[in-house]
């Protein structure tokens, strides 16, 4: 049995923009993937709001930090045998970050956590890696979102190619979700029911291979 851990935001906790609450637990990516693995593997989805790849949020009410806290959440989940990272959405916002960039590097911060982490158990191999590229933010009507993520749609579109390449760099595997999924312009930023469940679709051919199922 291999143990995949989900390592993401809103994406990977399963945000509904329309019903403004979480989307059923069959419907989010993580668990379409553990039903397409099977018994094969065991699928720990650790999303949450917000999260960012390396940056503070002053704003927020817990830390958003994703580099600040991957140690513990990998720690808390040892022995695992792929990390899924599924980040940047929220580095795109002004206020954290604000380019594709600064998102590629706080993901080449995770990978370095990944790599050099104190692992329990030395007759387990660290894992294998996957680098997944959002799906680019779109345009939307709703202000709020519009102007939480001012730049967003010029800036996001990029990770696909910045984090490809820093998985090439860094012996990561990598998959674009912009390749099977779209963003909602509800908000701009999330996926509706049918682009969650189609990321998780996605995901299990790369996640075979590299787990060797």
């Amino acid at each position: 049995m291999k143990t995949v851990l989900c390592y993401g935001d809103s994406l990977t906790w399963g945000y509904s923009a329309d019903k403004l609450e979480r989307h059923p637990f069959e419907d989010r990516w993580p668990s379409v993937l553990a039903r397409a693995l099977g018994e094969g593997g065991t699928v720990i989805a650790e999303g949450l709001n917000g999260r960012t790849t390396a940056y503070d949020d002053h704003m927020a009410d817990c830390d958003r930090n994703g580099a600040r806290i991957l140690p513990t959440i990998l720690h808390s989940h040892d022995p695992i045998d792929l990390v899924i990272l599924l980040l940047g959405s929220n580095d795109m916002k002004p206020a954290i970050c604000g380019t594709a960039f600064g998102a590629a590097q706080g993901m080449s911060r995770l990978v370095e956590l990944i790599r050099h982490h104190a692992w329990s158990f030395e007759d387990h191999e660290a894992p294998e890696i996957l680098i997944v590229a959002p799906p680019p933010l779109c345009e939307t009507a709703n202000a709020a979102f519009a102007a939480m993520f001012a730049g967003g749609t010029e800036q996001s579109p990029m990770l696909a190619t910045l984090y490809a390449d820093l998985a090439d760099e860094s012996g990561c595997g990598f998959f674009d979700a912009g390749s099977v999924a779209r963003t909602t312009p509800l908000d701009g930023v999330h996926l509706d029911a049918e682009n969650t469940r189609a990321l998780g679709r996605g995901l299990e051919p790369v996640v075979r291979v590299m787990l060797g199922l």
